[in-house]
């Protein structure tokens, strides 16, 4: 167990008994590319995480070590000031304290171990959780609490200044995630609440593609937020009280359509069509009606592939498996698109036979051998017992 793996290493070699934080991962049930369109998301915390112990030193430097993917250590002076790391986690951090100096916050000296079980570029977060426990830890070992909101857009500034331009429903996932519900969040306000899941006799499973995301992928991204930035121009001719997608109705586009192209308008529809499949997700989730949420996700999954036109011919194959047996209820893609995951909800009667299924049907029809991650629903952020 990770937990205890990083607590003991930390014991046997800093001498003293930590404070432990843990950070979740986070799935997305419904709610794609919504989020930088001021729209809804449906994300989740999950029982996969990254686990950090650490006490505070009085030298004036922050010393960390890593069992994440290969064993590093990195020390930070408290200043901030450092040169560009060659491991990924050192960059986030780096950001991070650069960031708290900026903002004359209080650091203080830190010993810390980290290490965590979330597969790393599987489309569950794992930056978000790295950024979001590193700041929560440190709030603890300095002793000067941050709001979880503050946390939250320290953590995404990070992400910006190395490079990734991210929306806040990762921050907000890892941080106010709830055991056994979704977190329902509005990105034009960040109003948030929770949903409960009340899908008892049904598992949540990630099966992972295997496809790696390519090179195009941003350039592709771009492209999509382009289109949508078409549509809200074109619609603002005549309602220019308008700002995003949020706000632009079906009957809006509607009106646009003979001088528009043809393309924005089906990427628009889709973020608007969007919208309601997280609405109306949570209606399902709430009454407990396992066969509307398993419908939603497969609507989600088809408009992603022919209207947004993000998915992979790996990716349907997946769900096209999964339509084709009798326990599995529902699959997307999760994620950004053009690789990675899906998420199924599955009877648990029928979990291990169904998934089985899918991975020899898979790999019979393109030859990769997929992956597969049970998912509990945790806890945000939250120090470990």
């Amino acid at each position: 167990m990770v937990y205890k793996k990083v607590t003991s290493y930390f014991k046997e070699h800093y001498n003293s008994t930590p404070i432990v934080i843990k950070a979740p991962g986070r799935i997305n049930l419904i709610g794609e590319h919504t989020d930088y369109n001021e729209g809804l998301v449906l994300p989740a915390s999950i029982e996969k995480g990254i686990y950090f112990a650490v006490s505070s030193t009085e030298i004036d430097s922050i010393c960390i070590e890593t069992f994440l993917t290969q064993p590093e250590k990195i020390e930070f002076k408290l200043n901030g000031k450092h040169e560009k790391y060659n491991c990924f986690w050192g960059n986030y951090f780096k950001a991070i304290i650069e960031i708290l100096v900026s903002e004359n916050y209080p650091l203080k000296g830190m010993n810390c171990v980290f290490g965590g079980d979330i597969p790393i570029g599987s489309g569950l977060s794992s930056s978000a959780a790295l950024c979001c426990g590193f700041i929560y830890a440190i709030t603890k070992v300095s002793e000067k609490d941050l709001s979880r909101e503050k946390i939250a857009l320290i953590a995404q500034k990070a992400e910006h200044k190395i490079g990734l331009n991210c929306g806040l429903m990762d921050q907000y996932a890892v941080l106010f995630g709830k055991k056994g519900n979704a977190l329902f969040l509005d990105c034009k306000d960040l109003s948030h609440q929770f949903i409960p899941i009340n899908l008892e006799g049904y598992s949540w499973v990630l099966i992972n593609s295997n496809i790696k995301h390519n090179l195009a992928v941003d350039s592709e991204y771009n492209k999509r937020r382009i289109s949508c930035e078409n549509i809200v121009r074109e619609v603002q001719q005549n309602k220019p009280e308008i700002n995003s997608l949020r706000d632009v109705t079906l009957k809006d586009v509607q009106n646009i359509t003979e001088h528009s192209d043809a393309i924005d308008i089906k990427r628009a529809k889709y973020v608007i069509e969007e919208n309601e499949r997280v609405l109306q997700m949570m209606k399902a989730l709430t009454k407990g009606d396992a066969e509307g949420v398993g419908n939603i996700l497969k609507e989600g999954h088809w408009a992603m592939s022919t209207q947004y036109e993000i998915t992979t011919s790996e990716l349907d194959a997946l769900v096209k498996l999964g339509e084709g047996l009798e326990g599995v209820m529902g699959s997307r893609m999760m994620g950004g698109g053009f690789g990675g995951c899906t998420i199924n909800l599955i009877q648990t009667t029928r979990l291990e036979s169904s998934i089985s299924s899918i991975l020899e049907a898979y790999k019979n029809k393109t030859t990769i051998d997929a992956e597969y991650y049970h998912l509990a629903i945790d806890d945000g952020v939250k120090m470990v017992q």
